[in-house]
């Protein structure tokens, strides 16, 4: 009886387990559970039959001394722990890097060029996979020094080459954070402690069976190999799930329902669709959405990730939508253009949600396709009108008309006092945040009477007023470059200014005054309404809180003296915002 191998993760390994969890912690939900038992209990499963094999043919032994005793199928328990503290370690590695990916975007449909080209990698692959395990399996026949070898090609090389096929797009497309680092971070520290372990003798690789090659002294080529190839399987099995559950949660017309924590056959059903079934046109619009919110919102593009499945889905496809219809509006050539288009998204509303009104038979996508520009086509296609209230959409294209009147000759400047201001905020930003908070009951089974849903919706308006000031306080100097000043004009007469002043010189200690006023009505209705995010279902707590505080966050910044600047508004540092992030979790 000994405590070396014990002792190996007393000091190895589970202190990484220990960091990794409380680093982790306030990210991990109930699917990331899910996911590494998942994996945990199939490595033990797999690999359980295998080690037992390989001691009872004395391919590596354990001296007495070196372990406490007890073994199932002549594997010491330390080992059994080996596999398990293993596959939760490399498990919660990629997890760290992978939460904010947004994995839809990674699918590939086989019309598209990328889907011909990812094809004959995963045909190259295969070949070299195949090509390994044949050679293992000639190398355990001669059952010579190269017998070790053999039997983990021959046992890791069939597993491998299954997930390979199943899930090449997103080992070949995913970023290399969420494949690459997570493989060689922790194959690299479990060669340094294997190395340590061969050293000390608290597990021997019998001679005979092996090459007698060393990676490095100390480390024999086998062992580097076998941590090679389990991290690769760890690594390849959550890439396979996460693909699996991008086709489940992408294709609603396909997996109408699918459950916070789909069944293994749910999963392999997903893997199986062939990708000419791919809906090529929806892909492209996701990662047209993505791509919109990455450049023009790094507050909530950094939000979107710690949402779940498909509300974060529609959550992006919300955000693109709005986007775009701004985006038509500001970027017209006239106050004419901009009417113009104006009228054509209330027309595109009126097709999505009263389609009895139809002039034609022409259908909403039809209507779509002919008269907005091909950027903008998605956005307006994939938004989930079908679950969606119509009124906060309409109600935001007249904030957009509010826009305009800056560009009247009659009321140039129509923020005249704090009631105009209430109204233009509640119209552009509380009528997106009701929306945000009706796409988050759709997507979750808590039930809520309807009297405490409309108070947590009006809330939810009242904090989207909330971080619209912030954006206002933020944008002064950018707006007054458009002649734009959203500043009330009853604030701006206390002062003895008129707008044109703010137009024509944007950062005098005046408007830093008023910009701070501005603050502080956004931080009183700030704190009036969050306590209703507490109200919302457990699943979008948590993400709500981060969307809320990293855009507030920028309005704690503007408080500061000398704060940071960059094209005319302030910003927050990436790292300042992952820790704003970690914290709204952790509460």
């Amino acid at each position: 009886m000994g405590f070396d191998y014990a002792l190996v993760h007393l000091f190895y390994t589970i202190p990484p387990a220990i960091a990794l969890t409380l680093l982790y912690r306030p990210f991990l939900t109930r699917l990331d559970v899910y996911k590494i038992l998942f994996l945990i209990i199939i490595a033990v499963v797999a690999t359980t039959p295998w080690d037992s094999y390989l001691i009872h043919n004395r391919v590596w032994t354990y001296p007495t001394n070196a372990i406490i005793g007890p073994t199932l199928f002549s594997i010491p328990a330390e080992e059994i722990f080996f596999f398990v503290i293993q596959t939760y370690n490399t498990s919660l590695l990629y997890l760290i890097f992978s939460t904010p990916t947004f994995h839809p975007v990674y699918l590939c449909g086989e019309s598209v060029n990328g889907g011909r080209a990812l094809r004959k990698w995963r045909w190259l692959g295969q070949a070299i996979l195949i090509v390994g395990i044949l050679s293992g399996v000639n190398l355990v026949a001669k059952k010579g020094e190269g017998f070790y070898l053999g039997l983990i090609l021959v046992w890791a090389g069939p597993f491998v080459l299954l997930l390979w096929t199943l899930a090449y797009q997103f080992l070949l497309g995913l970023p290399w954070t969420n494949t690459i680092l997570p493989i060689t971070a922790p194959t690299l520290y479990l060669w340094i402690v294997d190395t340590l372990a061969l050293k000390r003798g608290t597990w021997v690789i019998e001679s005979g069976t092996k090459l007698g090659w060393h990676l490095w002294d100390g480390l024999e080529i086998e062992e580097a190999v076998f941590f090679l190839a389990t991290n690769l399987l760890i690594v390849f099995g959550l890439v396979a799930f996460d693909n699996a559950l991008a086709i489940l949660q992408t294709f609603a017309l396909m997996f109408p329902n699918v459950p916070t924590l789909p069944s293994p056959v749910m999963l392999v059903q997903g893997l199986l669709i062939p990708i000419a079934q791919y809906d090529e046109q929806r892909i492209e619009g996701l990662k047209e959405a993505l791509e919109r919110l990455r450049r023009k919102s790094r507050s909530f593009y950094l939000a979107s990730g710690v949402f779940q499945g498909r509300l974060r889905i529609d959550l992006v496809l919300l955000y693109s939508f709005c986007r775009v219809a701004d985006d038509l509006v500001d970027n017209a050539g006239s106050v004419h253009e901009a009417k113009h288009w104006i009228s054509q998204l209330n027309q595109y509303l009126d097709y999505a949600y009263f389609k009895d009104n139809k002039q034609d038979s022409c259908s909403m996508e039809g209507f779509v396709k002919a008269t907005f520009p091909p950027s903008a086509q998605a956005a307006l296609i994939l938004l989930p009108t079908s679950y969606l209230s119509s009124q906060p959409l309409y109600d935001l294209l007249k904030g957009f008309e509010m826009d305009l009147d800056f560009s009247s000759g009659e009321n140039s400047f129509p923020i005249a006092d704090e009631s105009s201001l209430q109204k233009y905020a509640s119209r552009v930003a509380g009528t997106v945040a009701e929306a945000c908070i009706e796409l988050v009951y759709h997507h979750t089974s808590t039930l809520t009477d309807k009297a405490e849903r409309r108070n947590i919706v009006h809330a939810g308006g009242q904090m989207g007023i909330a971080l619209q000031y912030v954006n206002i306080a933020r944008d002064i100097k950018v707006d007054a470059q458009i002649s734009r000043v959203y500043l009330p004009t009853t604030w701006l007469k206390e002062r003895g200014l008129v707008p044109e002043d703010i137009v024509g010189a944007p950062d005098t200690p005046d408007t830093n005054v008023l910009r701070q006023k501005l603050l502080d009505q956004a931080m009183e209705i700030y704190f009036q309404a969050r306590a209703a995010i507490e109200l919302l279902p457990v699943e979008a707590r948590g993400p709500m809180r981060v969307a809320v505080e990293s855009y507030m966050e920028i309005g704690r910044v503007l408080r500061k003296p000398g704060y940071r600047v960059k094209a005319g508004r302030a910003t927050v540092s990436k790292l300042r915002r992952l820790e704003v992030a970690w914290n709204a979790l952790s509460r």
